[in-house]
């Protein structure tokens, strides 16, 4: 699995930026803001009632094979 719960939010966003689009489809408001570079997925899902899980297998799924 390319992404785990323990990554931060912001990490994700500036080395595989194809994932903004998965944040924002979860509604997930991380996109520039400036707790993302402290929160982690498992923080950032937690704080916006979303399924963990759920958000990295879509995470993980919008990886190019």
């Amino acid at each position: 699995m390319p992404f785990g719960s323990d990554d931060l939010v912001d990490d994700i966003m500036r080395t595989a930026p194809h994932t903004i689009r998965v944040f924002l489809a979860f509604r997930l408001a991380c996109v520039g803001c400036p707790i993302a570079t402290f929160h982690t997925v498992e923080d950032a899902c937690r704080e916006h009632g979303v399924d963990r899980d759920k958000f990295l297998a879509a995470l993980c799924d919008c990886v190019p094979a």
